[in-house]
Formats: C-alpha cells, structure tokens, sequence
C-alpha cells in the first residue's frame, strides 16, 4: 500500500505538477518554471536558499549563470536561458539582474510573471549608474575595488568588486561575519562598462511584476527600489533585510515568487497610479462586455414578423 501511494506522489514532486488521484488523467493548470538571475558581485549560489523552498513545493527552478559582462551581453544571455524552457516562466532578479530580466524577457510570451528583489528596475533609455545615483544613500561606490583587465581583442576593461573589509556592511550586514567572509572571498566581479549601459527595453509594462524593497539595504537605496517599484505598477513588501534578501530573508522571498507564480491572469495593482496601464486594462474588460450584449441579442429568438 505505501508504494502505491509513493508512486502516484512522486511525479507530483519531480515535475511540479499535481498527479489525477484514482487513476484519472484530468488537466492541471501546469506550474511555472522560476528562472532566478543574481547580480553583481554574487553568483547562483546566492539562491540556494530560495531553490530549496521552491522545490520542496513541487517547482521547477533554473538559476541562471548571469556573465556580468554588461546589459546587452547578459540579457541576450538570460533570453538564450528562457528560449530552452518550455511552459510559462516566473523571472526572478536580484540587484543589477532586474535590470537584466527587464530587458531578457522582452518579446517572450512565455514569462507570466517578473520578480524584483532590491533591483535595478531601469526604464527604456535609462543608463544604470544614472538610475543608480537618483536617490541618496548608497555605500557602494566608495567601497568598490577597480581591477583592470584585458579583453580577448586587446581592448582593456575594468572589473569592479567589493572591498572585502567593506563586503559585510555594505551588502549583507544581517549576516554572520562568517558566512560574508566566504562571499566576499567568492565574489564574482562586474565590468564596470555595465553600468555606463542603456537599458533598451522594459518588459514590466507588459509583464505583471512584483517587487521586495530591503529597507536596511546600503548597496541600492530603499527610496530607489521603493520609487522604481511605484514606477512598474509592482506588487510590493518591504522587508527588514540587507541588500541580499534573498539569502537573509529566503521565506519572504520564496512568498513573493509563490504569488507571482500563482497569480492566475496578468494581475494589474488597484488602479491608483497605473495610468495608461489601468485604463487598456478597463478598455479590453469594456470591449468583451460589448462583445458577450452583442453575441446575447444574436441569440435571442426574433419576433415573427407582421404581414
């Protein structure tokens, strides 16, 4: 008896999609495949905690190896990575990985669903360093580490890490000192050329997104990601963390992804500062009542005409 019900439960868990109890093969509205991307200075790793979450939930989940080699080279990485996936995708970034998602997801129907978590949320034609000095209070600068390298042409670059002295109150102050001294030992660095980048798109004006504002973060000012969140109609939490939510606070992060995979239409917030967004939202529900009048009066029986 127990292998019996092991044996229908397990697929459930495996392809993060329920299994027909009894034998029936009824459909299920098939679960998201969560696409996580990191940011600078970090790597896929910073995910694990989030990845465990959401497997233990039945979810498929890739996190991406983001190059950090500059906004065209990384996003055309990331839409390489969704290309492969098939079914609806729920993408995920972290800091300067908002930036690349907004940009990956353009023109892909498959992704539902963008997740911001303390995230460059860059709008079309805006440069990251500039969207990045829009608020006060970011630590970062001062605390970067500039290491010139050389490109395969011969073209120097520069790669950009955090200081490791500096690694612990700048990007994750609410961990242990033991856990930063192996990320800052760890850390992959960014081409400083990334931020002098023009976004080219911004796949949230048309992709329903949801967005964590880290109220203690000093790598990105919380009044940016507060502001950029506003700007993308975003669903929002603040939560008490560091800029590596994710790592931090994994069971708030894990909520945020489970309602943005669980949101059943292009979910749009209340209609307060949605502007144009709001309004196509109320044309295309008017257009459809128009259309259910019309199809209603075609079925109705006509009276027999008078002679």
């Amino acid at each position: 008896m127990t292998a019996a019900v092991f044996a229908v439960s397990a697929p459930a868990v495996a392809d993060g999609q329920p299994a027909a109890l009894g034998g029936e093969s009824r459909p299920a509205r098939a679960r998201p495949t969560v696409v996580l991307v990191h940011g600078a200075f970090a790597d896929s790793s910073s995910w694990n905690g989030v990845v465990a979450r959401l497997q233990k939930d039945g979810y498929r989940v890739v996190a991406a190896a983001n190059p950090l080699r500059g906004l065209p080279t990384d996003s055309a990485y990331v839409a390489g990575v969704l290309r492969s996936i098939q079914g609806p995708v729920v993408l995920v970034g972290h800091s300067y990985g908002g930036a690349v998602i907004s940009a990956a997801a353009t023109g892909n129907p498959q992704v539902k669903a963008l997740v911001y978590v303390s995230a460059l949320i860059p709008d079309k034609g805006e440069v990251l360093s500039s969207l990045t000095a829009k608020f006060p209070g970011s630590a970062l600068d001062p605390a970067l580490r500039r290491v010139p390298f050389k490109n395969a042409d011969g073209t120097t670059g520069t790669d950009l890490y955090v200081a490791q002295e500096a690694f612990h109150a700048v990007f994750a102050a609410d961990l242990p000192r033991t856990t930063t001294s192996v990320m800052a030992a760890t850390q992959r660095p960014i081409a400083a050329a990334a931020f002098a980048d023009r976004a080219t798109s911004a796949a949230w004006r048309t992709i329903p997104s949801w967005a964590a504002v880290a109220t203690r973060d000093k790598a990105l000012p919380p009044a940016l990601e507060r502001f950029e969140a506003r700007r993308a109609g975003s669903h929002t939490i603040e939560i008490d963390s560091s800029h590596v939510g994710m790592i931090s606070h994994p069971d708030a992060i894990t909520d945020l992804i489970r309602a943005a995979a669980r949101a059943k239409s292009p979910a749009m917030p209340s209609l307060a500062g949605t502007g144009s967004r709001a309004l196509r939202l109320i044309g295309a529900a008017g257009g459809l009542l128009l259309a259910g009048a019309v199809l209603l009066a075609a079925g109705r029986p006509r009276p027999a005409s008078r002679r």
